[in-house]
């Protein structure tokens, strides 16, 4: 019945959802052109606003549970899982007080409306994955700007989306270089659940009726542990609340 329904309700999510990033790009680009930085991060909050709540349009509940209070004057790597690229909208609604900053492929920075600009002129890190002397400098400038501004970064240590929803093996390396970077960082894991449903049949049809959540954990502080337990811990208490514990 939600793949039935994803057939009707498909086409009406893209065409809101790609008319919100078309109608953003404009505002963005005169926001960070006349305003600046401030200016430009309230229009890409309020895109993600819109953007995260297309998925009415497929029936979908949205749901963000934080049970902590997290500092604002500290930075932070929020460590998560990753199911599908509608993860990042609601991280960024979400997460906005924290000022969350993202580790993207330096192929999303041209030819996507609202996206791309937002890649260039945010603050995150464009990364070559096949240049790893590039990718390491970028995010160590990522840290270094987290550092001056109390931004945070939302790393996906998987480094590839879990198309099924079952957590991959979490790769230290991308948090290891931030904690080089920004030592302080406090590191909070976040659970994804259900993402990944939207596009089990791939781009269409999308599916409807699912609960979509995103669940704020226990922060982790790295003082006195290396960025390999850091990870491990992280993925731990991610695949609990998924019911996905390593055995």
């Amino acid at each position: 019945m939600s793949k039935l329904f994803g057939y009707i309700l498909s086409p009406v999510f893209y065409f809101f959802f790609g008319l919100t990033l078309c109608i953003f790009h404009p505002i963005q680009w005169i926001c960070h052109r006349f305003f600046g930085y401030k200016a430009h991060k309230v229009s890409v909050d309020i895109l993600n606003f819109f953007l995260t709540y297309c998925q009415v349009f497929l029936l979908n509940s949205v749901i963000f549970k934080n049970d902590y209070s997290l500092p604002t004057h500290r930075p932070i790597i929020f460590v998560a899982n990753h199911q599908s690229m509608y993860d990042i909208p609601t991280l960024i609604w979400f997460l906005r007080r924290y000022s969350a900053k993202f580790i993207s492929k330096i192929e999303l920075t041209k030819g996507i409306p609202s996206i791309s600009i937002n890649l260039r002129v945010g603050g995150g890190a464009n990364i070559n994955r096949k240049d790893n002397k590039q990718a390491i400098s970028e995010i160590i400038k990522l840290g270094r700007r987290m550092q001056q501004n109390n931004w945070s970064t939302v790393i996906f240590p998987e480094g590839t989306r879990a198309k099924d929803g079952q957590v991959k093996t979490f790769q230290f390396g991308g948090i290891a270089t931030l904690l080089k970077a920004v030592p302080n960082a406090l590191v909070v894991p976040v659970a994804i659940e259900n993402s990944w449903k939207i596009v089990r049949f791939g781009m269409f049809p999308l599916t409807t009726g699912n609960a979509l959540r995103w669940t704020v954990l226990n922060p982790i502080d790295p003082e006195g542990k290396t960025a390999n337990e850091i990870t491990l811990e992280a993925e731990t208490e991610i695949r609990k609340v998924l019911g996905q514990e390593m055995t």
